[in-house]
């Protein structure tokens, strides 16, 4: 009896030991299966919500992305919660689709902009001559808007390639006086680059015109702090002030288009709380 019971004893451990062996050699299948489905999962996706086409090639955001993210930075900023009609108001159409092929070799400012005003860009934003009745001084085609002077220049080097007979206006208050700005846009101006504060400035007083205004550049750089345009504290606000002055009806009525500028933080949370 007692050898009969020990013998059973005895296969019981064995199949729980060959059980528990082949449990240990499926398990990294398993695990490989998953990291596979993971990875198949993430491709396609950056960390910053880009689509990734493989080949070192990355699309930019989408223009619905885009508009997500700026609605949500607008909401947030402003403490207000749109409603569904006021929503509706706001169209991919208000924002640039930038093109897509900008990881390995990104894409200046200047090359989107090609893109963005199309056939015309020649037109709009090269020529120097004043024309009566349709080009009038001080009312550039596009506006970069950053949150420092010394950003301001970066992104106006960029665009040089535009800016070789017509001088771009540098609109921002570091060792700039509002006098010689005002002076310097009595003349054709087809780009123009400045500070939140500097810009609604001139706006105010009649000195930079906004008739012919159709790219409005938002610089989604961060700082060495990580702060940008719509996150440094003092300047969003200021953004912010001017956009609801005097760019937000116009880009509701189409009348221009917004370029979110460099990557977008954490645009996959922007979308989910503005999709919530």
């Amino acid at each position: 009896m007692g050898s009969g019971k020990e013998k059973k004893k005895l296969l019981s451990e064995t199949g729980k030991k060959q059980k528990k062996k082949k449990e240990l050699s499926v398990r990294p299948k398993k695990l490989k299966n998953k990291e596979k489905e993971k990875t198949k999962a993430s491709k396609g996706k950056t960390e910053n919500g880009e689509s990734n086409l493989g080949n070192g090639v990355v699309c930019g955001p989408t223009a619905s992305e885009q508009l997500n993210f700026f609605i949500h930075q607008y909401q947030s900023a402003n403490r207000v919660q749109l409603s569904s009609l006021e929503l509706e108001s706001f169209k991919d159409t208000c924002m640039v689709e930038l093109s897509s092929d900008q990881t390995k070799n990104p894409r200046t400012l200047g090359e989107h902009m090609k893109v963005a005003f199309g056939s015309s860009w020649k037109d709009l934003l090269c020529k120097s001559q004043l024309e009566a009745g349709k080009i009038e001084p001080g009312h550039p085609s596009l506006l970069v808007i950053s949150s420092s002077a010394l950003r301001s220049l970066e992104l106006l080097r960029e665009l040089r390639p535009f800016t070789r007979d017509c001088p771009p206006a540098k609109l921002f208050s570091k060792h700039m006086k509002v006098e010689e700005q005002v002076s310097f846009l009595k003349n054709r101006v087809n780009i123009a680059s400045g500070t939140p504060s500097r810009i609604k400035k001139l706006i105010d007083v009649e000195a930079l015109g906004l008739s012919r205004l159709s790219v409005l550049v938002l610089d989604m750089q961060t700082d060495v702090k990580g702060y940008s345009l719509l996150t440094l504290p003092q300047v969003r606000d200021e953004f912010w002030d001017l956009y609801k002055s005097y760019f937000h009806q116009r880009v509701l009525e189409g009348a221009m288009r917004i370029c979110l500028h460099g990557q977008l933080p954490q645009i996959s949370d922007a979308r989910k709380v503005f999709d919530d």
